[in-house]
């Protein structure tokens, strides 16, 4: 089951980020994504909203219910070990964190989830990856470059790297050619504003332009 996980991200590589979007415009939201060819989602715990176990576990059960499998949902921005068991009982099949904790990529493990931990330094990245990480999220991509990112993928060339944060257009094919798995995109596929008008026909030709990028290799 976890290996098949894997092996969707790979193939799949891009996981559109949803922060704050619940209900009928998340549905909404992803079935536009999944038309235009993202076949992953992540959504996230907004650690600023003191409910956001609540929010972000009934978004999960909606979106495993409605899209059965077509769609992998994973859940963002798990800090806690809370969190990670919430994820698991809503039915996400993988989480991603800003950081490295190694008990909560330990916990996800056990569970037989997929972990993808943020990481920024060579430290950090091999301290993911020896806890049991599956892929390590380089965070934050963009800031960071991709001369950085080029030079950390020297070394540390056994570690299957998510690029998140600042992937856009513009560079996703770049992050790709140097060896990563995959990326994490946010705004470019689940801008706010645009949900909130029902635009989401450009966010479906955002999905079909990345994904296109992301075959081109």
């Amino acid at each position: 089951m976890k290996a098949s996980i894997v092996k969707f991200i790979e193939e799949n590589k891009i996981i559109a980020i949803c922060r704050g979007i619940y209900a009928q415009d998340l549905v909404n939201l992803v079935s536009a994504l999944s038309e235009g060819g993202v076949k992953l989602v992540e959504v996230t715990f907004d650690q600023g909203d003191k409910d956001c176990i609540n929010k972000t576990s009934e978004a999960i059960k909606l979106l495993t219910s409605t899209f059965k499998g077509e769609v992998k949902i994973g859940a963002g921005t798990v800090v806690t070990l809370e969190q990670v068991f919430a994820a698991k009982n809503a039915g996400a099949e993988y989480i991603l964190s800003p950081n490295v904790n190694k008990e909560i990529v330990q916990a996800a493990n056990q569970l037989g989830m997929v972990t993808i931990p943020g990481s920024m330094t060579p430290t950090e990245i091999l301290e993911a990856h020896f806890a049991g990480a599956d892929f390590v999220k380089l965070f934050p991509a963009g800031t960071l470059g991709l001369t950085y990112a080029k030079d950390l993928l020297g070394p540390i060339n056994n570690v299957k790297f998510i690029a998140t944060a600042g992937v856009t257009p513009d560079n996703l094919g770049e992050f790709l050619k140097l060896g990563f798995a995959g990326a994490g995109i946010s705004s470019y596929l689940t801008n706010k504003k645009l949900v909130n008008e029902n635009k989401f026909d450009i966010l479906k030709e955002h999905a079909k332009e990345l994904v296109a990028i992301s075959k081109e290799l």
